[in-house]
């Protein structure tokens, strides 16, 4: 690692470390359930591994790792990288309904760029609870000094990507039939992306 990349990597995670004693924080939800986001712990092996086990078989096609296995997610509790991987959570009473993850590179060209990705229940879901950890998670990405955010989505996952285009994300890139699933089912591939703006441009826009 060059010496401006371990300079990134080591401001990039002492921003993140300053974000995450902000949590856990509380919402109410669209039915005035009260949600608790925080940080995903190592404790959180069985609780996680619930939560993908309640996605439907034929979503879970379409996520890149195989969370049905439990060493999968056992790895994932056991090497938590904040500054690489960044994960946070969404409970309501006490268990893990929602997950959405801030992927890093800390060198390369994608450096500037975070990719977001973001999971609830289906019993869980139109209560804005992927709202508001999606927004949790850019706000990190704009104050640990990410420039732009990236999403990633297959052709079927339609209220998924109006999610992230009310919220500000726009279609950068469609491919037909790019990807293939775990069953190696070709599917449309969709890129969307987001400027960041920092505090100050927030500001100054706003003033």
């Amino acid at each position: 690692m060059g010496a401006d990349s371990k300079q990134r990597k080591e401001s990039m995670s002492f921003s993140i470390e300053l974000e995450l004693q902000k949590f856990p924080k509380s919402l109410k939800l669209k039915d005035d359930k009260k949600a608790t986001l925080r940080p995903l712990r190592g404790a959180d092996e069985k609780d996680l591994h619930a939560l993908f086990q309640g996605i439907p078989e034929r979503e879970r096609m379409f996520i890149k790792h195989r969370v049905q296995d439990k060493k999968v997610i056992r790895d994932w509790c056991k090497n938590i990288d904040y500054g690489r991987n960044l994960p946070l959570v969404g409970l309501i009473n006490g268990k893990i309904v929602g997950l959405a993850t801030l992927h890093q590179q800390l060198g390369g060209w994608k450096r500037h760029i975070g990719r977001v990705s973001v999971l609830v229940h289906p019993a869980f879901r139109g209560r804005g609870l992927a709202r508001a950890l999606t927004s949790e998670i850019l706000d990190i990405a704009r104050r640990a000094g990410l420039e732009k955010a990236e999403a990633e989505f297959i052709g079927e996952q339609e209220a998924a990507v109006k999610m992230f285009a009310m919220i500000g994300f726009r279609r950068l890139l469609l491919l037909e039939d790019y990807v293939k699933d775990m069953q190696a089912i070709s599917h449309d591939y969709v890129l969307m992306g987001l400027d960041l703006k920092t505090d100050e441009e927030y500001a100054s826009a706003a003033g």
